[in-house]
């Protein structure tokens, strides 16, 4: 197991706004000025953030005149994400319940518990 890999690979997707756009480009591929206006990013944002989505391969972009569409990695993104929504539909109760576990726990973090 490569856990450096890992970590970069994981801290890509552990982004709320990179997880916006790599959901909403599952239907399919769009310009940044789709994406911005959709999910009322600042332009700046989106494209930085699609930089590094680009940079790690989960998407892809084709020039079209003046912008750039993206599209996710069909090859190893979009069969990762069906996996996911696979595993979280059975097993996602078991996961809520860890996760609230761990916030209740006395001896996690104060950042990761509720207090």
């Amino acid at each position: 197991m490569q856990l450096n890999e890992y970590n970069r690979f994981l801290n890509t997707l552990s982004n709320d706004k990179r997880l916006r756009i790599i959901d909403f480009l599952r239907k399919g591929p769009k310009r940044v000025t789709e994406i911005y206006k959709a999910l009322g990013f600042e332009q700046s944002t989106t494209s930085r953030h699609l930089r590094c989505l680009e940079k790690c391969g989960f998407v892809f972009a084709k020039p079209n005149g003046q912008e750039r569409v993206y599209s996710l990695n069909k090859q190893t993104i979009l069969p990762l994400l069906k996996l996911i929504d696979k595993h979280t539909h059975r097993y996602c109760k078991n996961l809520c319940e860890c996760e609230e576990n761990i916030m209740n726990n006395k001896e996690a973090p104060a950042y990761a518990r509720n207090v």
